[in-house]
Parts: structure tokens; sequence; C-alpha cells
């Protein structure tokens, strides 16, 4: 398409795509779903100490600022009038907690990532309150098990560890949000009447929220004791929340919002009943759509609201397989071990042998997600020979995020009765053309990848572009632009993918009760922090000594 007729291709749409690793800003055409361009920022991630996963709210809301701008740009240069960009939506990741002032705009503390482990003793403090220490005793209310992963336990842990954050409450300056109302309330204003809200699928991952109700549930937060006038208002994910206050897009409305794997769902056009997609980020997350009905797992899913589309549109849920490791398994070859210099250089380590050769890695960095639900276990690489080398990690690394997978369409597939036929796929790895292979052939049925693998910020410029008072973007089946796919097909016998499943499950329960919160915080392994040892120990040296002395 020629620069001169992009002059007058109609309304656009702006997304930002606020991930675990980096920040996007991506401008579709509102007619056509064309990705026209985009801007990313790569964001550090910082481990204070060992469990412990970190972000700067600043460092992410600076990131979106530059995203923004330098897309602008580019729109520019390519001679598209940035005046069409008619709305924006907000797609992010998840559980993510931010606390900050709202008098001087600044974070209190930084970010509690959702992969963080630093609450695994405020979970089991919160479990000793409940009959039987039962994990899932919020679970028809909230669709979730207590659990380090969610939003209310991060924000307890703010409020006994931190004074600032105690300090602010008390003083009725604290706002609390997830990545989303972190940046809506900035962009739209901040200090200076920047609006406070998130949407029904943020909201639904707290366990501060009721899921059929669609209201933050006075039981749940006195049970975690979080006072209620922290949180933000909860609106539907298509609607007009307020307009941009500051840079090029000044004016602009931001009328959508969605939790980044809602957001797939609706960019993979997942709206009916049965229709699942997986997307592979810094964790994997397959979802499936159950219609106006919250359908509750016998094995270990989530019930997740799905995205609700307008004020007066009905709510829609999802069953939820949840992995942590993914993508971030890649980053950790490259970042930990260095055996890579760049993630894509794990595509061809492990297309060079075709094999794991009986070597296993379960990465366990932050416990097990679904279906285990087990904080305890830890990352092992098993199966090891003298033949192994990096190729066969790489390898084995790409198989675990496959192997996950099966695990989880497994129990969707038993949850829901009528087995998947083939799995819809997005997020960055689907690049990867070795991981969508061995995929295909771990669960034994086609994987199919969209050309435009964007999906998350896709569906997020979709509930924006939606929006009343908007109305540029249709979302009548009929008017959804169709989609050109790669389709990917088994290629190894079911024989051979079920033993090296049943394998990968042996290694997972290696993996298991690896870690307990009991151990030392210290590392302190010295015979004297036992204080009964120590007393017989020195005891003992001093009778020898007095009876070395008498006898002398």
């Amino acid at each position: 398409m020629a620069a001169s007729d992009r002059m007058v291709m109609g309304p656009l749409v702006g997304s930002i795509d606020q991930g675990t690793s980096s920040t996007r800003f991506l401008v579709f055409n509102a007619k056509t779903a064309e990705l026209l361009s985009h801007h990313q920022v790569e964001i550090e991630q910082k481990f204070p100490r060992e469990g412990w996963v970190e972000q700067d709210p600043k460092e992410i809301l600076k990131s979106v600022h530059e995203c923004v701008e330098r897309t602008c740009e580019k729109l520019q240069q390519l001679n598209i009038d940035i005046t069409n960009i008619k709305a924006i939506g907000v797609s992010n990741q998840r559980e993510t907690t931010v606390v900050w002032d709202k008098k001087t705009g600044e974070p209190l503390y930084n970010a509690i990532v959702w992969l963080d482990l630093r609450t695994q003793s405020t979970v089991e403090r919160l479990l000793k309150k409940i009959p039987g220490k039962n994990k899932a005793f919020f679970k028809f209310r909230t669709g979730l098990p207590i659990s380090t992963y969610f939003s209310a336990v991060k924000l307890r842990w703010l409020l006994d560890n931190v004074e600032e954050i105690r300090q602010a409450v008390d003083d009725g300056r604290a706002m609390f949000g997830t990545i989303d109302s972190w940046l809506i309330w900035s962009l739209t204003g901040g200090k200076n009447g920047g609006v406070h809200c998130t949407d029904v699928t943020n909201a639904s991952r707290t366990m501060l929220f009721n899921i059929h109700s669609l209201e933050w549930d006075p039981e749940l937060c006195q049970f975690f004791d979080i006072p209620m006038e922290i949180l933000p208002k909860v609106r539907s994910s298509s609607e007009i929340y307020g307009l941009m206050k500051s840079g090029a897009l000044t004016g602009v409305p931001i009328s959508g919002c969605l939790g980044d794997q809602s957001a797939a769902l609706v960019g993979q056009m997942c709206f009916q009943d049965g229709q699942a997609k997986n997307t592979y980020g810094t964790g994997c997350f397959l979802l499936c759509n159950t219609g106006q009905k919250s359908v509750f797992s016998e094995h270990g899913l989530l019930t997740t609201i799905a995205y609700k589309l307008g004020r007066d549109k009905p709510v829609c849920y999802a069953l939820e397989g949840s992995v942590a490791i993914a993508g971030a398994v890649v980053r950790w070859l490259r970042d930990n071990l260095g055996i890579v210099k760049t993630s894509q250089e794990v595509e061809k380590l492990a297309a060079e042998v075709g094999t794991s050769y009986g070597c296993y890695f379960v990465p366990a960095f932050s416990g097990l997600y679904a279906p285990y639900w087990e904080p305890s276990a830890r990352g092992i690489i098993c199966g090891l020979t003298q033949f192994t080398n990096k190729n066969h990690i790489a390898f084995a690394a790409l198989e675990a995020v496959c192997f996950q997978t099966r695990e989880i369409l497994d129990a969707i597939n038993k949850d829901c009765g009528i087995p998947l036929n083939q799995l819809q796929v997005d997020g960055g790895m689907t690049n990867n053309k070795v991981l969508m292979q061995l995929q295909s052939d771990i669960l034994c049925i086609p994987v199919v990848k969209p050309s435009m693998p964007e999906t998350t910020a896709l569906g997020a410029a979709m509930a924006a572009g939606a929006a009343e008072g908007v109305g540029i973007w249709s979302l009548n089946p009929g008017d959804l632009t169709a989609v050109t796919c790669e389709r990917f097909e088994p290629q190894i016998n079911p024989e051979e993918s079920e033993y090296r499943y049943a394998r990968w499950k042996k290694a997972v329960m290696k993996s298991m009760d690896w870690e307990t919160s009991e151990a030392p915080s210290n590392g302190d392994t010295s015979i004297f922090s036992s204080l009964p040892l120590g007393f017989f120990i020195m005891s003992s040296m001093i009778m020898l000594i007095g009876a070395k002395y008498v006898s002398g």
C-alpha cells in the first residue's frame, strides 16, 4: 500500500501492550485489523532476593510514553496522519501489584510481579485461618486458589512490611492497582485528576473480586485485611475511561482495557463457547471460553473472567491454565547460563540435534502453577549423561514449554468433556518453528498460528475501537476480518509422544517438595544455629578442658 493511499485509510486504534518483559505500542487499521507500526522497549526485572521479582512502576510508565512517541514518529515518516488515531486500548501483565501516593503521583514501592514468591509465608499464615487449610476455600467466589500468584497476598505483604505504605493508607493517600490501573491513572492526569479504575478481567485476578456479582467483595477484603477505599473502580473492558492528558496523542480516549490473556482471547476471536487459545510469553496461558457460564475445574484450572465488552454487555467467563515459566526459560538460558547470546539462538541449537537425548527440564523457578499449584517445587534438569550438551538442554527447554501446555490441555479436556481438535496459539515464542512443531507433536493435534501474531495488542485495540462513544470497530462475527494462519501438523506417532510425556511427568514429581518456608532465611547452616546442639558442644568442650586441667 502506497504512503499516499495510507493518508486516507480511515480510523486507527492504538494499543498499549505492557507485558512482563517489554512494553509496546501498536497502531491498527480499525477496518482491516492491519498492523501499521509499533515500537517496543524491554523492561528490567529486578531480583533483590531469591524468589523476589520486582519492576519499577516509573520505568514502566516511561516506557509507555516512549513507545507512544516513537510509534507516532514512525507513522508520520510513513505519511500517516496520527490524528486518525481515535482510541487507545490497554493490555497488561496481570496480578502485578502497585501501590502509589495519589498526592505526589509517586510509587511507594516497586511493583511486585506476578511471578514473585516472597508471599509464601503470607499464604501459609492466611491458610491457618481457613478450616483444613483449604487453598480452594474461596474458589466458588473468586475462581482462584489462595496462592502467591494473585494480587491480594502481594498487597497484604506490602501492608505488613512497608512502613511508607501503611502510613499512606492511614493518611488516605494510598492507591492500589494492577499495571492497567497505574497506567490509566497516570495517562489520564495522575495526581491532577487521573482516573482510578480497572476492568473486570484484571479485577478477577486479585482474589478480592466476586466474579458473579462483579464487585469488590467486603468479606474477601476483610479476610485479607485490605482497606476497600484504596481499590480502583471496576469498569467493563470496553468503555471510555478518560482522555490522554499529555504527549502526541493528547485528547485521545482510553476506551479498552483487558488483562493480557483476555486480550489475546479477544484478539484470536474466540467468542464462542469451547474456543481456546494458548499464549506463549514470559509464562504460558491457555484460556477456553465457557460463555456466560462460570465453569469450576476439578483438575487444577482457574475460573476467570474472559471479557465484558461494554457496560451493558454480558460478562463471559473462561477456564484458564497458567504456567509460570515459558519464554522466561529462554531468557534464563541467555542471561543466567550464557549458552546463547540471543533468544533466537535457542531455536537453532535445538534444531541442530532434534532431540533432548533423554534430558528433561522442569523450569519450576517459581514453583509449579496449573494444574499442581505447588509452591514448593523448584527447577530441575535430569537425565543428564556425558553425551549431553547445550543443544540437548536447549531442546529440553523448548520441550518443557510443550509438556506444560499438554498438562493444561489434558485438564481442560477433562473439565469441558469435549477434546480440542486444534490449538490456536499466539505470543512472541510462536515465531520459533521448532517449538510450534514440537507442540503439535506432543499434543497430537494441529497447532494453528495466525500470520499476525500480535493478538494481545489486537484484542485491546478491538475493545477500544468498539467502545460506546468511539464505535469504529465492529465486533459482529460477520464483520470480523478473516485471519490467515500457519498450521503445524503432528509428525511423530502418538506412542512416542506418550512415552516422552510420561518421562516428563516423572521429572515433575522429582521437582516437588524441594523448598519449605521453614528453611532459615539467612542461610545459616552452622551447627551453632541450633541452640541445643550448640550448647551441648560448648559444654562438652568446657568439660574436656576442665578434665585436662584437673589431670594436669
